[in-house]
C-alpha cells in the first residue's frame, strides 16, 4: 500500500470511481489540493487494497492535469466544428433549458433524449431519472450501463425474479469451485482477483474453471481452462447441464420446492451431448466432463461473470442459461454457492436502483407495468409516467442519426468513443439539432459535437453514494472543492428541471395537488432520502439505512429495512424468490451463434476488451504515462500462426476492416489468441488511435469496426464479436517523435497533434512515463524520469511524404511542441529523400553530448532506429558514448544499447528481464519464490495487479 509522505493535513474517506468493485480509499490532501490516496484498510470490499489504476487516482488529480483535461467553465459553440467560448452559468442553463423546451413545443417529448453513465452517483441518477420520466415526460433516458450489465439485469429477471445478485464476496472464501466465465478478472477486477488468490491458497481443495476464447491471465491461473469458440456459452451451459443430469449431480428435491420449468429446459438439454457440445465449444469431452463433475459435485460452487456474457445479441440467454446451472443443483443462497455478475462501473447498480435506463423505474420497478408506473407517479406528484418505451443506447443513436431525436442531452460519457458503430453514433450527434455534453473532462472525442458544455465534478469533488457488485452501498465523499466553476451533476439536474418547470408551465399545471416543483433538493443526503423513501417495500428496501449510518457503521449491503440491523450479505437462503408464486424460473433457451458470421471476405472474429492498468475510453487514466507501462500502444493482438500467414512481424502495420468501418494499428503477436480470432483493447479511441480514411475523414478508433445488434431482451449490444478482415499495410513515409514534456504542457501538446489525424494515413499520440514515487508521492524517481515531466510518443504514417511545401512547416511545428528546436539538437536532414533526424540531448559534461540524455527526438522518412533510440531517451540511459551514431537510420542498436524491456510492475518499474535475472537465485515452491521476488524487486507488492504475470513467469521458467 502506498503511504503518503506529504504533510497531509486532511484524510477523507471515498470510494474508487473505476470498476464495480466498489473499493474505499484514504484522499489526503492539503487545502483544495488532493496529494496522495490509499487504501481504506476498513472498507469490506478492499481491505486496504488498491488495483494500479486505484492507487493512482490523486495523480490525475493533480493541478497540470486539471488545468489542461478538465473542463472548468460552461463554454458554447456558435456554430458546429468552431472553437468553444466560455460563457456564464446562468446563460447556460437559460440556453439549455429554452433549447430543449423549444424541442418539446415543436416535436412533443419524445424527440429528446438524455443518456448518462454507469459513473453517475445514485443521487445523481435519481434526479435525472426524474427529470425526464416525471416532468419531460419521455423514457428516452439510457445510459453506458445498456454497454456494460444490461444483460445481467434481464437474466437475473427471467429467472430469479429481480435483478439482485444473490452472492457477495465473502463468498470467494466458502466456495470449492469457482467458475469464471466471460471475464478476465486479473485485469477487469483486480482486487477481487486478489482474494480469489487468496481464497486458493487458504482452500488448496479449491478448483478454478475458467472459460474464455483468449488464454488470459485469469485463465493461465485456472485448474482446468475451457477456450471455449466466441458466442458458444449457452451450448456449453447446456452442456454442462446434460453431463449433470446424466450423472445425477441435479437436486431434484431443490428443483421440486423451489423453482418451474425444468422439464421444457431438460428437453432443450436433451440435444446437447457431450460430443455435440465439444464440437461446437472447441474443446475436449474430458474436460466438459470434468468441469461439470466439479461443478455439480465439487460443491459449494460460485460462478463469475462479466462482459463475456453480457455483451452479446444473446446475452440475456447467456445470463439466464448459467443461472440454470444453480438453480438445478441448488447452488443458491448459501455460503460459497450462487451466480455472480461482475458489475463493470462504479455505480452501474446504483443506477439500476433508481431506474436510471429506458426500461426501468425507481427501486427495482419495470416500466412495462401500471401499477409500477401507477406507483411511481403517486411519489413524485405527477399524474402519470409515460407508458411509451423508451429508446435504449443504440437505439438513442440510430433515432438520432435518422434526425427523429432533435435534441440529445449526454451526461459523464463519451460515446463518440465507447459506442459500436462509430459511423453511426457521430452521424447522430451531426445532425442533432442541439447537443449538450455535461462532462468533468474537456478531452474526450464527444465534447467536439457538442453546442453546449457544462462542467462536472468528479472523483475527489463528488458528493453522495454508489452501489457495488455485491449491493453495498458506499459513501462518495469530497476532499476538495469543486475545480473551476464545476458543479455537481444532481445540481444540474435540478436547475435544468426547475427552469423547464418555467417554461412548460403545462405541465406544472398537471402536478398533484400540494405539489409545486419536482426538484426541492438542496443536498444529495435530500435527493437519497426520497429515493430511500421509493424502496419501502421493495426487495432492495433501504428504508432502515441513512447518511448517518454510512457514517458510523461503514458501507452497506441491501436490502437494509427499517428495524433491521444490517444488511443481507445473500440472496434467497430461504428458496424463495421475489417472483408472482416465489418460484425461480428456469430458461429453457435455444443456443444461437453469433449475430455476425466470419466468412470468405471477413475470416477473423474480433473481440474487444479491457487492459489491467486502463478505464474505459482514458478520459482519466489516460492522462498518466505511467498507466502506459504495461501496454504502451494500440495494437491488434493475432495467434502467431495468424501472423505468419499474413506474413506479419510485432509492430508492423495493418488494416482492421468490418462491415461499418476500419482502424489503421500495428500488429502483435500473442499466445493468448486462438487461431482465427483477434483482440483490440475497448480503450482505443479516436483520441489515441485514428488516422485517415479513404474518403478523407477522421478514423474513429476501435468501435469504428464493432456492431450495434444487440440482444432483445436486454437490448445490449454485442461488442465482443465482430467479423473483420486484417490486411497488411504499406506506408513508406513514417513519422515518430518522442519527448519529456513539462507535466503542464504535455497534454496540451497531444491535443494539438491530434489535429494531424485527418492529415495522415495512420496517427497514434500516447503518453509514457511514471509520474508519481512509489511511496505515493509526485514528482520524480528513483529510475531518472525527469522531475515534474511526462512523456509523449507520436507515430503518423502515410502512403507518401507530404508535398516539399508542406513538409517544412509541418516538421517545424512538430519540432515546437516536442522541444527539438533548441541549440542543444544533433540534426540530419536529406530533403531529396525525405529523411530528417532530430535529437536533444540535454545534461553536463564534456562535449555537445558528453555525460548527457536524450530529452527529445524527432525522425521522418526512415524510422527504424526508433526501436532502439525510443529506450534511451523513455529510460533515460546515457548516451555520450553513441555520439552522433545517434542519428543513425539503422535498424540495428549499436552494441552499447539494452534496453530493460517490457513493463510488468507499473507501481515499482520493474521490467521482465529483471524478473527473469533474478528468479534463479529464488528457491523453493513456486509461492516461496514469489515472495523471495517480491522481497528482492517488491514487484507485485503494491497494488498487486502483476501478482498473476509474476506467478507465470515463474512457472514458464521454472
Amino acid at each position: 500500500m502506498s503511504i503518503p509522505i506529504h504533510p497531509v493535513s486532511q484524510q477523507t474517506r471515498s470510494t474508487c470511481p473505476y470498476c464495480g468493485t466498489g473499493c474505499g480509499v484514504l484522499i489526503g490532501s492539503v487545502g483544495e489540493q488532493i496529494v496522495s490516496v490509499q487504501g481504506d484498510p476498513e472498507h469490506p470490499a478492499n481491505f486496504g487494497r488498491l488495483c494500479t489504476k486505484g492507487s493512482t487516482l490523486h495523480l490525475t488529480a493533480a493541478a497540470s492535469v486539471t488545468q489542461q483535461a478538465r473542463l472548468l467553465r460552461p463554454m458554447h459553440r456558435t456554430q458546429r466544428g468552431s472553437e468553444a467560448q466560455a460563457i456564464g452559468w446562468d446563460a447556460a442553463m437559460a440556453m439549455a433549458a429554452e433549447r430543449f423546451a423549444d424541442v418539446i413545443r415543436r416535436h412533443g417529448p419524445q424527440a429528446v433524449g438524455f443518456y448518462g453513465s454507469g459513473q453517475l452517483l445514485t443521487e445523481d441518477y435519481y434526479v435525472l431519472n426524474k427529470l425526464v420520466k416525471g416532468l419531460v415526460g419521455t423514457n428516452n433516458l439510457d445510459t453506458n450501463s445498456r454497454l456494460c450489465m444490461s444483460s445481467a439485469v434481464a437474466g437475473y429477471k427471467a429467472t430469479l425474479g429481480s435483478d439482485a445478485p444473490p452472492a457477495c464476496y465473502e463468498d470467494f472464501d466458502h466456495a470449492e469451485t469457482l467458475f469464471i466465465v466471460g471475464a478476465n478478472t486479473a485485469w477487469a477486477h483486480p482486487i477481487l482477483f486478489r482474494r480469489i488468490e487468496d481464497a486458493r491458497a487458504a482452500r488448496p481443495s479449491q478448483k478454478l474453471i475458467v472459460a474464455d476464447p483468449r488464454r488470459t491471465e485469469t485463465a493461465d491461473m485456472a485448474d482446468l481452462y475451457l477456450p471455449i469458440r466466441p458466442g458458444s456459452d449457452v451450448a456449453l451451459f447446456h452442456g454442462l447441464l446434460h453431463v449433470m443430469l446424466a450423472e445425477g449431480l441435479v437436486d431434484h428435491g431443490h428443483i421440486a420446492r423451489h423453482t418451474q420449468g425444468f422439464e421444457a429446459l431438460q428437453a432443450v438439454v436433451a440435444a446437447h451431448t457431450p460430443a455435440a457440445v465439444a464440437e461446437t465449444c472447441g474443446i475436449p469431452v474430458a474436460d466438459l466432463l470434468q468441469a461439470a463433475r466439479w461443478m455439480g459435485g465439487h460443491t459449494p460452487t460460485l460462478s463469475l461473470y462479466c462482459q463475456g456474457l453480457n455483451q452479446s445479441s444473446r446475452g440475456t440467454d447467456k445470463n439466464a442459461a448459467l443461472i440454470n446451472l444453480h438453480l438445478a443443483t441448488g447452488q443458491i443462497g448459501k455460503p460459497g454457492a450462487g451466480p455472480f455478475s461482475l458489475t463493470g462501473q462504479p455505480n452501474a447498480m446504483g443506477g439500476r436502483e433508481v431506474g436510471g435506463m429506458a426500461n426501468l423505474l425507481s427501486a427495482h420497478r419495470d416500466l412495462g407495468n401500471a401499477q409500477h408506473r401507477e406507483e411511481v407517479a403517486a411519489l413524485w406528484g405527477v399524474p402519470e409516467v409515460p407508458a411509451q418505451p423508451g429508446l435504449t443506447a443504440v437505439e438513442m443513436f440510430e433515432a438520432a442519426a435518422r434526425g427523429e431525436l432533435k435534441a440529445l442531452w449526454i451526461a459523464c460519457t463519451n460515446p463518440a468513443q465507447s459506442m459500436p458503430d462509430q459511423a453511426t453514433v457521430r452521424r447522430a450527434l451531426e445532425r442533432a439539432e442541439f447537443v449538450v455534453v455535461q462532462e468533468a473532462f474537456a478531452t474526450t472525442a464527444t465534447c467536439a459535437y457538442a453546442d453546449l458544455l457544462l462542467p462536472a465534478t468528479t472523483w475527489g469533488e463528488k458528493d453522495g453514494t454508489v452501489t457495488n457488485s455485491e449491493r453495498r452501498i458506499s459513501r462518495v465523499r469530497p476532499a476538495v472543492s469543486p475545480s473551476g466553476e464545476a458543479r455537481h451533476d444532481w445540481a444540474i439536474f435540478t436547475e435544468l428541471g426547475r427552469r423547464l418547470e418555467a417554461l412548460l408551465p403545462e405541465r406544472v399545471a398537471a402536478y398533484r395537488p400540494g405539489t409545486t416543483t419536482l426538484f426541492p433538493y438542496a443536498t444529495p443526503e435530500s435527493v437519497w432520502l426520497e429515493h430511500r423513501e421509493s424502496t419501502r417495500g421493495r426487495d432492495l428496501d433501504i428504508t432502515g439505512l441513512s447518511y448517518a449510518l454510512l457514517d458510523t457503521a461503514g458501507p452497506q449491503q441491501w436490502p437494509l429495512p427499517e428495524g433491521a440491523s444490517q444488511g443481507q450479505a445473500r440472496l434467497y437462503a430461504d428458496g424463495r424468490f421475489p417472483t408472482a408464486d416465489g418460484r425461480a424460473k428456469f430458461a429453457a433457451v435455444a443456443f444461437a451463434p453469433p449475430q455476425e458470421a466470419t466468412d470468405a471476405e471477413f475470416p477473423f472474429s474480433l473481440n474487444t476488451g479491457r487492459l489491467r492498468d486502463q478505464w474505459h475510453g482514458m478520459s482519466r487514466t489516460g492522462t498518466l504515462g505511467r498507466l502506459f507501462g504495461h501496454v504502451s500502444e494500440p495494437s491488434v493482438d493475432l495467434h502467431p500462426a495468424d501472423m505468419q500467414r499474413l506474413g506479419l512481424t510485432d509492430g508492423d502495420l495493418v488494416r482492421v476492416r468490418s462491415r461499418r468501418g476500419e482502424v489503421l494499428v500495428s500488429a502483435v503477436t500473442a499466445d493468448a489468441q486462438m487461431p482465427g480470432q483477434v483482440h483490440i483493447a475497448m480503450h482505443w479511441g479516436s483520441e489515441f488511435l485514428s488516422g485517415r480514411g479513404a474518403g478523407g475523414e477522421r478514423l474513429q478508433g476501435v468501435n469504428a469496426l464493432t456492431q450495434s445488434a444487440f440482444c432483445p431482451t436486454s437490448k445490449q449490444p454485442e461488442l465482443k464479436h465482430a467479423a473483420v478482415a486484417i490486411e497488411p499495410v504499406s506506408l513508406p513515409w513514417q513519422l515518430v517523435a518522442m519527448a519529456w514534456l513539462p507535466a503542464g504542457k504535455a497534454l496540451v501538446v497531444r491535443e494539438a497533434v491530434a489535429a494531424l489525424a485527418r492529415d495522415f494515413a495512420f496517427f497514434s499520440c500516447v503518453p509514457f512515463g511514471n509520474e508519481g514515487r512509489e511511496d505515493g508521492t509526485q514528482g520524480g524517481r528513483h529510475d531518472g524520469t525527469p522531475d515534474g515531466h511526462v512523456g509523449v510518443l507520436l507515430r503518423l504514417a502515410d502512403a507518401q511524404a507530404p508535398d516539399a511545401a508542406l513538409i517544412a512547416p509541418l516538421i517545424a511545428r512538430l519540432e515546437g511542441w516536442f522541444g527539438v528546436q533548441a541549440t542543444d539538437t544533433l540534426r540530419y536532414d536529406d530533403a531529396s529523400r525525405h529523411q530528417h533526424r532530430a535529437m536533444r540531448v540535454v545534461g553536463s559534461g564534456e562535449g555537445p553530448i558528453q555525460g548527457q540524455r536524450l530529452q527529445a527526438f524527432l525522425m521522418a522518412g526512415q524510422v527504424e532506429a526508433a526501436a532502439w533510440v525510443r529506450p534511451l531517451l523513455q529510460e533515460r540511459q546515457p548516451v555520450e558514448a553513441l555520439g552522433t551514431r545517434l542519428l543513425s537510420p539503422s535498424a540495428q542498436a549499436p552494441g552499447e544499447v539494452a534496453s530493460r524491456g517490457k513493463q510488468v510492475c507499473t507501481c515499482f518499474n520493474v521490467s521482465e528481464p529483471q524478473i527473469l535475472a533474478f528468479l534463479p537465485q529464488c528457491q523453493g515452491a513456486a509461492g516461496e519464490r514469489l515472495a523471495q521476488l517480491q522481497g528482492a524487486l517488491k514487484c507485485g507488492t503494491n497494488c498487486g495487479s502483476c501478482v498473476p504475470a509474476l506467478r507465470k513467469l515463474i512457472q514458464t521458467n521454472s
